[in-house]
Order: C-alpha cells, then structure tokens, then sequence
C-alpha cells in the first residue's frame, strides 16, 4: 500500500465515524423535535381552551365598562339638573325672602304702632281727667 491508499483509507474511516456521529446527532435532534411537538400539542390543548375563555371575559368586560360608561354619563346629567335645580331654588329662596321680609316687617311694625295707638287712646278717653300711670318696678332690696 502506498501512502496514497493509506490516506485514502484513512480519510474513508474518518468519514465514515463523522457519518456515523452525524447519524447520532441527527436521530437524537428528531426525538427532541418529537417530544417538542408532543408538548406544543399539550401546550395547545391547555392554552386554546384558556385564550377563548380570557376572550369571553374580555368581552364582557368591555360590555360592563360600556354600561358603567353609560350610567356615568346618565349620572352627569342628573348632577348637572340637581345643580341647576339648586341654584334656581337658592335664587328663588333669596327672591322671596326679599320680596315677603320687607312687607312683612313693615305690615308687622303698623300693626304693632296701631295697636299701641289704639291702647293710648284707649286709655286716655277711659279716664280723661287721671293722668295716664306709669307702672314702676319695685327693686329688691339685696340680702332678701
């Protein structure tokens, strides 16, 4: 055998140890890709049934915020009527009491003056020739 065939050879067994690891990596690259897919399909399995459920509860969270959204605004605007109810009830309120105080006060004070009028006169066509009496206190004496 020359060198030629020894290296020839050589390079044949090397080839085919390389061919034989290659072989190896390769069988155990498709058993992982296999226990790869057997959990991706568990995976799926698991995780589909979970995404449609999370996509209903989304939704009817968005259905709830929408309502809530809705009562919100409803309730503004019964904010916004009480608020103008109250001012025109304060106005109100001011109005009448300016409007019912002022001849209140002044029909109270002519009757009061009349009635004092009529018991002055009262009092001094009773007894024309007495001179009206002036009603006095009596003072405590201290220690008593």
């Amino acid at each position: 055998m020359t060198g030629r065939d020894i290296a020839v050879t050589v390079g044949l067994v090397m080839c085919f140890f390389a061919f034989a690891a290659l072989s190896i990596v390769l069988l155990q690259v498709l058993s992982a890709l296999r226990e790869l897919r057997g959990d991706l399909d568990l995976f799926e399995s698991r995780v589909l049934p979970l995404m449609a459920d999370l996509r209903d509860a989304t939704d009817e969270t968005r259905e709830v915020v929408e309502d809530a959204r809705e009562d919100l605004e409803r309730f503004d605007r019964v904010l916004g009527s009480a608020e103008v109810v109250s001012t025109a009830l304060a106005d109100t309120s001011r109005i009448a009491r300016t409007v019912i105080t002022s001849p209140l006060i002044k029909t109270v004070a002519v009757v009061r003056g009349v009635s004092r009028g009529l018991r002055k006169f009262s009092a001094s066509t009773a007894t024309p020739n007495q001179a009206p009496q002036r009603k006095t206190r009596r003072r405590r004496k201290s220690g008593r």
